[in-house]
């Protein structure tokens, strides 16, 4: 690869990252590479699509998008807290339990945790799925449907697990939900009205409903709610959680951790 494709993928990553950087950021990351040649950079990324530029900076197609976002931007942004949150997520998971896995980049991350047990696994994202597929002992389920091209979800037949003559589905034991946003007045959210349905089910279906959300989603308002604080069991984070958001999930009888 030449050094200058290395770098503006390089920029890319960081972009994506960060969500949003100045340009002293930029400079500060490339200490080496001249001015001239980084606002290049970032007009030819995005005049190629790869980010936006704004004045004094960028920002991620992921901000610009505001909506249910490309899974694999979402899934290099943040990856250290997400393999936080997998790892705390997984000591939820025991035998013989019958799961529901949300789709979303934290959940793919969980599911890369997965340890082979005999649990029935359910899940509405494709990446989910994939990862999944290397474990023996449990039972995949993997939902049928329109499958959402940007956040690789697939939705439109859960109800059928649930309700009339091919019924295979009471309840499930444990739900990870993946949110694209929290705000105390819209409670958790994500972008489009097929994924709000299947998430609602979810969590109506569930005996246990655990939140994946990194603390960068908490105060920002989302398009439909999949439930509120009080429909939710158990939040695992990252590290950095507001402490008022904390005092607020303990007052509610909410695990945190």
């Amino acid at each position: 690869m030449e050094v200058m494709e290395q770098r503006r993928n390089e920029i890319v990553a960081f972009v994506n990252e960060q969500g949003q950087v100045s340009f002293s950021q930029l400079k500060e990351k490339f200490p080496t590479v001249s001015e001239m040649t980084l606002r290049t950079d970032l007009k030819i990324l995005d005049q190629n699509q790869q980010l936006v530029r704004i004045h004094g900076g960028a920002k991620s197609l992921v901000e610009v998008v505001g909506t249910e976002d490309f899974l694999k931007l979402r899934f290099v942004r943040n990856t250290e807290d997400k393999k936080i949150i997998a790892h705390k997520a997984k000591q939820l998971i025991k035998g013989n339990q019958t799961i529901f896995l949300d789709s979303g980049s934290t959940t793919t991350m969980l599911a890369t945790e997965f340890e082979d047990k005999p649990n029935v696994i359910m899940t509405s994202g494709l990446t989910c799925a994939m990862e999944l597929a290397k474990l023996k002992e449990s039972r995949v389920v993997m939902l049928g449907g329109n499958m959402n091209c940007r956040s690789m979800s697939v939705n439109g037949y859960m109800k059928c697990f649930f309700h009339g003559d091919i019924r295979t589905l009471d309840y499930f034991d444990i739900a990870f939900m993946g949110v694209t946003r929290f705000d105390y007045e819209t409670g958790f959210t994500c972008e489009t009205l097929e994924d709000a349905e299947i998430k609602r089910l979810a969590v109506e279906k569930s005996n246990k409903v655990v939140v994946l959300m990194d603390s960068s989603k908490i105060g920002k308002r989302g398009t439909y709610t999949m439930c509120n604080l009080d429909q939710v069991d158990v939040v695992v984070c990252d590290d950095k959680l507001p402490e008022n958001f904390i005092e607020e999930c303990k007052a509610r009888g909410i695990l945190v951790y």
